[in-house]
């Protein structure tokens, strides 16, 4: 399989090119492909993962199942025999990369769910003693467990800009009260969930953030889940709160270009190939123990 940085699906209309998804209008559907881009910081790097978006998707893909008790999703299909007509002589482009979704208008916030103290949360908690507003008890280390998860929102960066973190007042003047105490509920359920899963195949879920979108005043779960991409996921045989933790996920990239000295302003770096290797490895490892299958490509 090619790797790929971009797709192009001639005479299907592109609606919109994301950090990583290249998503088309599709009748009353819309389809996603990911594709092997790789944003950081909000940059999306000249350098593609190979394979990453096959990941991307079967990781998606699985926890999509899983929670199929918990919460409705987009999904309709993500067999590429399965797709309309016009779409099966993309399949090399297509197959193990793409779903066929449900068109849902998505809400203007990210639901992120912490567990532990780490990122922009660890930075908050020295200088303030809270996370995003919520106070928490003295004392913590990087990467503590903390006492239950928080949710802690933000608003959705366009391509090139950088996410907001807001509280759940602004999160109802987005959206309203009965919404948003919605979404919190819904995403600490499907974080204790799926937290849960993969510490029994030995992963700590130390944060996540969810996508919400409504299809007929309906709340589902949209976009991607559970990924390397949106998630910091730590071997829980490693763990030892007190510093940063080994991971199979984005945050190696990101401790790479923070050591070069980068201004986190477009157009980024070019990642070396070891660099490149190293984080398909992460996110292969990632997708294989939280699934408990060998990774193979489509």
């Amino acid at each position: 399989m090619a790797t790929i940085f971009a797709t192009r699906l001639e005479g299907i209309p592109l609606a919109h090119m994301g950090k990583v998804r290249d998503v088309y209008e599709l009748h009353d559907a819309l389809l996603i492909v990911a594709t092997d881009r790789l944003s950081a910081f909000d940059v999306i790097l000249p350098t593609p993962i190979p394979d990453k978006g096959v990941i991307l998707t079967q990781l998606s893909l699985f926890w999509f199942d899983f929670l199929k008790d918990t919460v409705r999703t987009h999904l309709i299909a993500h067999e590429v025999d399965d797709y309309p007509a016009e779409l099966q002589k993309f399949s090399e482009q297509l197959q193990g990369r793409s779903m066929l979704v449900k068109k849902a208008s998505p809400l203007p916030v990210e639901c992120i769910v912490r567990g532990y103290l780490s990122g922009s949360g660890w930075k908050d908690y020295k200088k303030t003693g809270s996370v995003c507003g919520i106070p928490l008890p003295a004392g913590l280390v990087e990467s503590s467990r903390l006492p239950e998860p928080v949710f802690t929102p933000s608003t959705k960066a366009q391509v090139g800009e950088h996410d907001e973190n807001i509280d759940m007042n602004r999160v109802k003047d987005l959206i309203g009260k009965d919404l948003a105490d919605k979404i919190q509920d819904l995403s600490l359920k499907i974080y204790a969930k799926a937290a849960q899963k993969a510490l029994e195949a030995g992963v700590i879920i130390a944060d996540t953030k969810f996508e919400f979108g409504l299809v007929n005043d309906e709340l589902i779960l949209i976009d991607e889940v559970l990924t390397p991409d949106s998630s910091r996921f730590w071997p829980a045989d490693e763990y030892r709160p007190g510093g940063p933790q080994p991971s199979f996920d984005k945050q190696f990239v990101r401790d790479y270009l923070e050591s070069i000295g980068w201004n986190k302003k477009a157009p980024g770096p070019v990642l070396p190939h070891e660099i490149v290797e190293k984080t398909r490895t992460r996110y292969i490892t990632a997708l294989e123990r939280l699934t408990g299958r060998p990774f193979e490509r489509k």
